[in-house]
């Protein structure tokens, strides 16, 4: 096994049966939705499904990219991929980095025979993007027939790995050519650190129309990374394991940057789901707890666990008054005190320069 692969087969262990998450919070729980006690239709009239990247979901709720590169990890992305095409939801595949630089593990990644009809997002590092050129990434999306390609940012994982990247120059660029040449959409993907406006900003110039704005809450992978590695990597993961935006901040951030949001980071349940998408998210992505569930149960874990958010999501459409998931985002709420001062957003440091 390669060392790229054994350190896939690491995250996948150490996701479903260690302690990975933030031990902060999403601040999802600070967004409380007004009860409609006369909501005046039927829960059969709620309808939850949408259409996002030129394809129909059965509810605004995603599997969110997790893994890919070795022959187990791609059991899990078929098995995912068998339960996104039964439920209607949309699927994301893990880095497709290992499929670059080792073709023979192409067959993890590939999904589309058994989910023909899913929404199916590509995915590769932005530092990847930026060394093998657009015309590499191009072909990976291809390869998998994606109909959108995450670019994700982890910054403070790859710091923590002792492998890892330390070098960030020209992202933005890479990113800004690849807008310009890949037919799908390009979402800019956290990785559980959420964006900051700055950040945010900055990403304009490059064309980029769809955030995916995965915050701190959930599995922390400086976190992740503490679990295995040298003393090094276990102390640097410590420091590291709790950096971040949370979730919903960020959400808020992307929104008000007027970017097209999708929420993950910390999603754990139909309420957080149903909280995401009154702050703005068109969907939100869950990763842990679907491996979790396949984990326990495979193929009729997810699908169980699937379709547990969508009846949550439509009975909490209903009590707040709303005929879709997309009235949520002006649903009636009270937000609080925590979350607010994140949305007011970050203290301008200069102001005080000066004095």
């Amino acid at each position: 096994m390669t060392e790229m692969a054994s350190r896939k087969q690491a995250h996948l262990d150490l996701c479903a049966e260690e302690d990975v998450e933030y031990r902060g919070s999403t601040l999802l729980e600070e967004v409380h939705l007004l009860h409609h006690a006369l909501p005046e239709r039927s829960l059969a009239q709620v309808d939850t499904a949408v259409d996002l990247f030129g394809r129909r979901w059965s509810a605004p709720i995603y599997i969110a990219g997790m893994t890919g590169g070795t022959e187990r990890a791609g059991e899990i992305n078929r098995a995912l991929a068998a339960a996104a095409q039964k439920t209607g939801l949309a699927l994301g595949l893990g880095s497709q980095r290992p499929m670059w630089t080792d073709p023979e593990v192409a067959a993890s990644y590939r999904v589309r025979d058994v989910a023909p009809d899913v929404v199916l997002f590509g995915n590769l590092g932005a530092v990847q993007v930026r060394d093998v050129g657009t015309d590499a990434v191009v072909e990976l999306a291809e390869a998998v027939r994606a109909d959108a390609f995450c670019v994700h940012l982890n910054v403070a994982q790859e710091l923590v790995q002792d492998e890892g990247d330390r070098d960030f120059r020209g992202c933005l660029n890479a990113l800004a050519e690849l807008v310009d040449r890949l037919a799908v959409p390009v979402i800019a993907k956290e990785t559980g650190c959420g964006f900051s406006p700055p950040t945010l900003a900055a990403l304009q110039e490059t064309g980029v129309a769809w955030i995916d704005a995965s915050g701190s809450g959930g599995t922390s992978w400086p976190g992740v990374e503490a679990l295995r590695g040298s003393s090094r990597q276990a102390a640097m993961g410590g420091v590291l394991r709790e950096w971040g935006i949370p979730t919903a901040a960020s959400v808020l951030y992307a929104r008000q940057a007027g970017y097209r949001t999708l929420a993950s980071g910390g999603i754990r349940n139909a309420h957080d789901v149903a909280r995401a998408l009154a702050l703005g998210a068109e969907a939100a992505g869950l990763a842990l707890p679907f491996l979790r569930a396949y984990t326990r149960n495979g193929v009729a874990g997810v699908m169980s666990a699937a379709e547990e958010l969508i009846e949550g999501l439509r009975s909490l459409c209903l009590l707040s008054g709303v005929a879709r998931p997309a009235d949520l985002v002006r649903a009636p709420r009270v937000i609080g005190p925590v979350l607010e001062r994140w949305a007011a957003g970050p203290v301008d440091a200069s102001a005080g320069e000066g004095a």
